[in-house]
């Protein structure tokens, strides 16, 4: 944080304020939309699905190295929703 408030850019107020509005706000309204609609136990387990799909977009995206441990992890937390959602019925 810098002593003085002024000394921020404008591009860091701009880069906080989308941020704010597109990750969080926009983002929490269709979360909670989906909760609402398919219900907590079901919806939430798909959260844990965020994980494979921020490391498939950044292989995808900004060119970077999944190694073969990142793969197993993600095997992990898929079988993990999958097993977690089959026998929650």
């Amino acid at each position: 944080m810098p002593e003085n408030i002024n000394a921020i850019t404008i591009e860091s107020w701009l880069a906080l304020g989308y941020v704010s509005l597109f990750s969080m706000l926009i983002g929490f309204i269709f979360w909670y939309r989906g909760l609402a609609t398919g219900g907590i136990t079901a919806v939430s387990q798909l959260q844990l699905l965020q994980p494979f799909f921020g490391l498939g977009l950044s292989a995808l995206l900004l060119s970077e190295t999944v190694s073969p441990l990142m793969l197993l992890v993600t095997l992990g937390i898929i079988l993990s929703v999958i097993g977690s959602r089959r026998y929650a019925r």
